[in-house]
């Protein structure tokens, strides 16, 4: 068996800080056995989790109701789901899947012709996302047995199981998911229940129903989900993001424990537009050089994380350590001077002052990120308003965390086919050539010029890496931090024996 790629030894001790962080105090927890009451932040829009482009909250659902081939565990290693194994030839170019003994919802046998089709439909869904340019090295998928499939790619992925493992590749057979988990209500809440091994077709298990709880789960704002932690009716909380962590600063103070993931992604500001003032990359960069990182970060007081002036983040796979942080040495009154100087200049020709929007979810830790934006943006003479997620806006706050712990995730999230405005032709173009090299070298090198590239384009302006928090109640079993703040929801249904 294989494990997912993890973080390089250097990524993961720069995030140790991050991971390591305990705010607060415990408190008991639920007795064992009974239901674990969970608040995930998210709205009942995630109950729907048929499509494929989904929300934090509907990624969550989908993860625990539809089986793909592989999974995660609580800790981010891939484990067996429809696949029960797995090899991977010595040129990294086919993997083949043993599918498991059993069925799909509905009482029809787990083949390899059925589940090549279901895989075939969710990966022609992706198509125009950047999880499908992650995969778009999938040539042919082809049934070699009656359980056995083999995908070949066009070139190396070497994450392929952990991309297989996102929920977005869980496989529906006739619009139902073949589990671990079963959807239902208790009351006003959504009731997830371990299914038993019979009814997935598979060998039964003695004393299977006393080895599993049920969990409660109660999609809500963020405020109310820390409230429910804060009365005792909710023993985690998930889905935690910078718009909410205010929240649970204060939370920590009452009762409970703040975990943050060690994650690596994006952090920064979108450009949607390349009208007016944004119109020029020039422009564009005077709005990264004026930003006063460290003023940020130091709004939030969490020791060890870190800003960044790098798409990329240093010490990935795939890096080649050819880009680094932008501006070293500059000081920062000469950077924003250098910015002022920009806005003078296009504002000679008698174009007003700027006036940008920002699109970006509500939410006090939203409003402190947004307050320093516009203190630094005042000073260099551009005025800046927020606007909500769904709005119509000039720049849009991004906040994604890596699937995979390499180049190519970052890079592929501003690819020309995924996010017009200010895309870098150049760039897309590199990155196109590094998806079809096999030489892991070259592939890296290639990966290092369109970073370089797209980021003299300035698409997108990065602030620092994303910040994921969880509430967690002393005695929570199946619960662990993890580098993709990926959190599944079996592993806390299962009581340790």
């Amino acid at each position: 068996m294989v494990r997912a790629s993890r973080l390089s030894v250097a990524a993961t001790l720069a995030l140790a800080g991050l991971g390591a962080l305990l705010l607060g105090v415990s408190a008991c927890g639920r007795r064992s056995g009974g239901p674990l009451p969970i608040a995930l932040i998210g709205d009942r829009t995630a109950l729907d989790v048929g499509c494929v482009r989904l929300s934090p909250a509907a990624r969550t659902l989908r993860g625990a109701t539809v089986e793909g081939l592989v999974a995660f565990d609580a800790e981010g290693h891939i484990v067996p789901a429809l696949a029960d194994r797995w090899i991977i030839t010595d040129d990294g170019q086919s993997y083949i899947f043993r599918l498991r003994e059993g069925t799909w919802p509905g009482g029809s046998r787990i083949t390899g012709e059925t589940a090549a089709a279901v895989l075939r439909t969710a990966l022609a869904q992706l198509k125009g996302t950047p999880l499908g340019l992650d995969l778009a090295a999938i040539a042919q998928i082809r049934v070699m047995a009656d359980r056995v499939i083999e995908i070949d790619l066009a070139g190396p992925v070497p994450d392929l199981l952990t991309l297989l493992a996102q929920p977005e590749l869980g496989l529906p057979y006739a619009r139902r998911g073949a589990g671990p988990m079963a959807l239902g209500r208790r009351g006003a809440s959504t009731e997830l229940t371990m299914i038993p091994p019979e009814k997935r077709g598979l060998v039964p298990e003695e004393g299977f129903s006393g080895h599993v709880r049920p969990l409660v789960v109660d999609l809500l704002p963020a405020a109310k989900a820390v409230q429910r932690f804060n009365d005792g009716t909710a023993d985690l909380v998930l889905g935690g993001r910078v718009d909410s962590f205010p929240l649970a600063q204060e939370a920590a103070l009452a009762r409970g424990n703040v975990q943050l993931d060690p994650v690596i992604g994006l952090f920064g500001l979108l450009v949607e537009t390349e009208n007016g003032f944004l119109a020029e990359a020039p422009n564009r960069e005077a709005l990264a050089l004026a930003i006063d990182r460290d003023a940020i970060i130091a709004a939030f007081n969490i020791g060890g994380w870190q800003p960044t002036t790098r798409i990329v983040s240093a010490g990935v796979e795939g890096d080649a350590g050819t880009v680094g942080e932008r501006w070293v040495g500059v000081a920062p009154e000469q950077r924003r001077a250098l910015a002022a100087e920009r806005v003078t200049r296009y504002m000679a020709s008698g174009k007003p002052a700027p006036l940008l929007r920002i699109a970006a979810p509500g939410g006090p830790g939203t409003r402190r990120v947004i307050d320093r934006l516009a203190t630094d943006f005042k000073a260099i003479g551009i005025v800046v308003v927020q606007v909500g997620e769904d709005t119509p806006a000039d720049l849009r706050l991004l906040d994604a965390t890596a699937r995979y712990g390499r180049a190519s995730w970052f890079l592929n999230q501003l690819a020309c086919s995924v996010h017009k405005p200010a895309c870098n032709i150049a760039g897309d173009q590199l990155l196109a050539q590094a998806r079809q090299t096999a030489d892991l070298r070259e592939r890296a090198r290639l990966l290092g010029e369109a970073e370089a590239e797209i980021t003299a384009a300035n698409p997108y302006i990065p602030i620092a890496r994303p910040l994921r928090w969880s509430l967690v109640r002393a005695g929570v079993t199946g619960f662990a931090p993890n580098p993709w703040g990926w959190h599944p929801l079996p592993p806390m249904a299962l009581l340790p024996k």
